[in-house]
């Protein structure tokens, strides 16, 4: 039978091999700015927090200090500096307002919206304050 109306869908859910390829990339990515972060000091507090509004790649803490860390993971590093665009950036500070609702022990910390960008090869970057909430 071919594909199309009434077609078995069995296979539907078998993600493409680049797919794939690309989430654990991602998931990578995330355990070397994770593994960064600890070694300059950072409590990770979050993994991966999703919610309706978006995910935060990494919720970390250093003294009164929160981060919302956006983790890109491209072939150069001014490439994935430039990944993270406006829209995402919306989406993160609403996800960090959903994480602040379900966390308010941490309500009166500093906040800071970081991006560590990883490249192949690098060591990874990590932007102090690559974007705040009111932009």
């Amino acid at each position: 039978m071919t594909a199309g109306k009434g077609a078995p869908r069995g296979d539907a859910r078998i993600a493409a091999p680049e797919r794939v390829a690309a989430f654990r990339t991602g998931l990578s990515a995330e355990s070397r700015a994770a593994a960064y972060l600890i070694a300059k000091g950072y409590r990770i507090l979050a993994r991966r927090f999703r919610t309706p509004h978006g995910e935060i790649d990494i919720v970390a803490r250093r003294r009164q200090l929160l981060a919302f860390v956006e983790v890109k993971a491209r072939r150069s590093l001014d490439e994935a500096a430039y990944a993270v665009t406006p829209r995402q950036q919306q989406r993160i500070i609403g996800a960090a307002q959903v994480w602040l609702m379900t966390h308010p022990e941490h309500a009166a910390f500093e906040l800071r919206f970081d991006a560590m960008l990883i490249a192949p090869r690098r060591l990874p970057r990590h932007l102090l304050g690559a974007f705040d909430a009111s932009t």
